[in-house]
């Protein structure tokens, strides 16, 4: 499962307590020190092509809808 779906598993295993637990204690992610997990788009929580730069923190997807309205210029 990915990183924000493992939780999609609790309604099946609401009823029975002590398989929920087990099932949490091996299938929740990892709390992250570093690495690029901790990095995510504001807008949507993509991870990879990340643009750090100028404090904006969004995906290079992100980036192209709204480049003309933060005032970048395309060139070319």
């Amino acid at each position: 499962m990915s990183y924000s779906h493992y939780a999609k598993a609790f309604k099946q295993l609401d009823a029975k307590p002590i398989k929920k637990a087990k099932f949490i204690k091996f299938n929740q992610p990892k709390k992250r020190s570093c690495g690029f997990s901790l990095r995510r788009c504001k807008n949507c929580g993509r991870v990879r092509g990340h643009i750090n730069k100028y404090g904006l923190h969004i995906c290079r997807q992100c980036f192209r809808e709204m480049a003309l309205g933060l005032g970048f210029k395309k060139y070319g």
